[in-house]
């Protein structure tokens, strides 16, 4: 298996398929981190790998090891206060006032499998068939604290998952005031970092810089992964591409606050922390209590970006998310809000559930409007009962009609969220999270509920359960349209104010697991304003989250392309909408739009009841072609293409390949047309090279060498017959290759 221990040298080397990890204990009693990278062998010790010098003006462990000096030396999950100044991973605030620790190795346990965390998302392997998990242990004697450090290595996948927990065998109370899920120093800092930023409606675009002296980092004090950042990162060489170099990539299974740093110091070695933001935190531990980090992932490859890409795509797949849904086809739907927004009544929906029936479509999600009196967005958040006017025959009977058309159905919630105009407020004001004293600020005109409160958490699980069985319900989306502001927890002490935000995360999470307990064929897709929360946390219960709430085809192309660095297609929900776009304003054509749609969780999100017959008739091509070709768009292995024509944001090229190489859908994107261009050629990857295929069912037969070496040629003219389909501005192609 992947875990090898070396007792006499304290030594731990954990082995993947590709790559190595290994640290040691050192004279302190603290880990130290040797090497992580490609596969090495096993030996007994690494003393080369371990070897250290004096340096001058440096603190030293004693008078007598004076080469031991803490700030040249790559730690595991280092503290302050003993001579090494980086940031630290942890830090604890003692009864007395100090913040020093001394944690000493005790022992350590291997268990083969990974079992899931109690109260929290995580890393499992439910099948026991590739994973081993090593805990080793540490002891502050003074303070009867307990540090033990995880590590489980899923060897077939090349990742290894991390985690921290803190335990509390002493008489008085502690304060955690930083406490980091994983923290790898690194011998050098010849590292680009990949970050993937933006803001709402520009989700997740890729940034990449070199490294520099001091600190880099991306975060989030929203309580909430959030729109500008994103916990996934990665580290690359800056000759690394998407097809050959070194990279590490990291995320974080969580959904709130966190930081993710890295810190190149003076001697030029690269610290990188992930875990939750320490600023607006800290955590009370009493005797007997424990506090559980979330989980990091980290994965290491020599082969570029896109296998990094495959390598955690893999891993989530068997090892992260809802396995009711992992491997699972998700359906074609329609959701009704930039058809109706609030303006509808069942009539007026059973008009497109009978056209998107006609079309082939196969659910139809009710979205924002169906509950209290919500005709716009100041009213009814919380109150989670049918609007009678809108559906006299409640929600069910609305429901039982969809289902007897053959198609599923799905409905939107903003299970966190409270309206001031609302029944639920009437009756428990004290559920809204608010500040004593303190002016509220409210965003779209609603407030948040305080999840950390266990009747909030009994309430919603009750009246949402209800209306999942009264429906048969399928799918929920389930909304979070703002942040808290104002954060107060009236059930928690003062000194416990800071452990709020993770306390409302929990509550979330136990909503979630709750429900998803309850009904395991239901189909959750999370939604925080589309991608403010896009993260493993959510995955973990809900295996698909929309991607962004801007559904413009050219923007959707650069927010998806930085979404696959990370997360895998089936991921992210991509819809069609109406044209000019209601973010942008931009014109594209239906066959863009649904091009750039295809590579996701496909559905639409426009009045079909008001589209002409040929737009119908595309549709319905659309729909056949996306069902023959589903399985492959959504569980192909995914590449971005480093073609000759890709090297600026004009033309972008994706590739799906499905297991045995018999079918590849190469998509080319072109932003703006250009005069007179050169000529083009599209270059497949991962195509079985001594094979024989055509491209788009055409007579001529390429081998897969030919069509990867020597490329194959885009025609300007896309149809001689239609000069009107001649290439323009926001253009798709896509080639199909098939073994012949």
């Amino acid at each position: 298996m992947g875990i090898h221990v070396n007792e006499e040298h304290k030594l731990f080397h954990l082995q993947t398929k590709k790559t190595s990890y290994i640290f040691k204990i050192l004279e302190n009693g603290n880990a130290g981190q040797l090497y992580y990278g490609p596969r090495i062998p096993v030996k007994a010790d690494y003393a080369n790998l371990a070897s250290r010098e004096e340096h001058d003006c440096t603190n030293t462990l004693t008078v007598e090891q004076s080469d031991f000096q803490l700030e040249l030396i790559k730690q595991e999950y280092a503290g302050l206060g003993k001579g090494d100044y980086r940031y630290p991973a942890y830090q604890v605030t003692y009864p007395n006032g100090s913040r020093t620790s001394e944690f000493e190795y005790t022992g350590y346990e291997i268990k083969d499998g990974k079992e899931r965390l109690a109260n929290m998302p995580s890393s499992f392997d439910d099948q026991g068939d590739d994973s081993q998990t090593l805990t080793v242990t540490f002891k502050d004697e003074l303070a009867n604290l307990i540090l033990q450090l995880h590590y489980t290595v899923f060897e077939k996948e090349d990742v290894i998952v991390r985690s921290a927990t803190f335990i509390n065998h002493g008489q008085e109370s502690v304060i955690l005031d930083r406490a980091l899920s994983l923290q790898l120093d690194l011998p050098d800092h010849d590292y680009d970092m990949l970050q993937f930023s933006g803001s709402w409606a520009r989700e997740r675009h890729l940034i990449r810089t070199s490294l520099r002296s001091g600190i880099q980092s991306i975060g989030s004090l929203r309580v909430a992964s959030s729109h500008q950042q994103n916990p996934f990162f990665a580290l690359a060489r800056p000759h690394t591409d998407n097809n050959q170099g070194p990279a590490f990539g990291f995320n974080f299974i969580y959904s709130g606050n966190f930081l993710d740093s890295v810190e190149v110091d003076q001697f030029d070695t690269t610290r990188v922390l992930v875990g939750i933001n320490p600023d607006d935190f800290s955590w009370k531990l009493t005797n007997g209590e424990s506090f559980q980090t979330p989980e990091a992932v980290m994965t290491y490859t020599s082969d570029g970006l896109n296998q990094m890409s495959q390598q955690l795509g893999a891993f989530y797949q068997d090892h992260l998310i809802n396995q009711n849904f992992a491997h699972q086809d998700r359906p074609i739907l329609i959701n009704n809000w930039e058809a109706t927004f609030m303006d509808f009544n069942e009539a007026k929906l059973m008009k497109i559930v009978d056209k998107a029936d006609e079309l082939g479509i196969e659910m139809f999600v009710l979205d924002d409007g169906w509950f209290g009196h919500r005709d716009d967005d100041k009213s009814s958040l919380g109150d989670w009962f049918v609007d009678q006017k809108k559906f006299s025959n409640g929600i069910s009977g609305f429901a039982n009609k969809v289902h007897e058309k053959g198609m599923k159905f799905g409905l939107w919630f903003e299970p966190e969220m409270i309206s001031i105009d609302s029944k639920l407020y009437e009756k428990h004001p004290d559920w809204m999270i608010a500040t004593p004293g303190r002016h509220g600020t409210p965003a779209r005109n609603q407030y948040v509920l305080d999840m950390t409160r266990q009747e909030v958490v009994d309430y919603l699980y009750d009246h949402i359960s209800a209306i999942i069985k009264q429906t048969k319900l399928d799918y929920i989306k389930w909304d979070m349209n703002r942040n808290i502001t104002e954060m107060y927890g009236a059930k928690l002490a003062a000194d416990q104010q800071l452990e709020f935000p993770h306390r409302y995360i929990l509550g979330v999470y136990q909503l979630y697991a709750r429900l998803t307990e309850a009904f395991p064929k239901v189909l959750f897709e999370s939604c925080a304003s589309g991608g403010g929360r896009f993260d493993l946390g959510m995955m973990y219960y809900a295996p698909q989250a929309w991607c962004s709430d801007d559904t413009d085809a050219i923007e959707r192309i650069k927010i998806q392309d930085g979404t696959s660095y990370g997360y895998t297609q089936n991921m992210w929900g991509a819809h069609v909408s109406a044209v000019p776009n209601d973010q942008v304003g931009r014109l594209t054509s239906l066959d863009t739009r649904a091009a750039v749609a295809y590579f996701g969780d496909f559905g639409y999100e426009l009045d079909i009841t008001k589209m002409s017959a040929d737009e119908l008739a595309t549709i319905k091509k659309q729909v056949a072609f996306y069902k023959q070709y589903r399985h492959l768009f959504q569980f192909g292995k995914f590449y971005r293409l480093d073609n000759p024509d890709t090297n600026n944001d004009n033309v972008y090229d994706w590739e799906v390949v499905n297991k045995d190489k018999s079918e590849a859908i190469l998509a080319r994107f072109q932003i703006l047309n250009g005069a007179n261009p050169a000529y083009i050629r599209v270059y497949f990857e991962r195509l079985d090279p001594e094979a024989t295929y055509t491209v788009n069912d055409g007579k001529e037969r390429f081998s897969g060498a030919e069509l990867m070496n020597a490329g194959y040629f885009v025609s300007r003219i896309m149809d001689r017959t239609k000069p009107e389909k001649d290439p323009s501005d926001f253009s798709s192609r896509l080639f199909i290759a098939k073994k012949a």
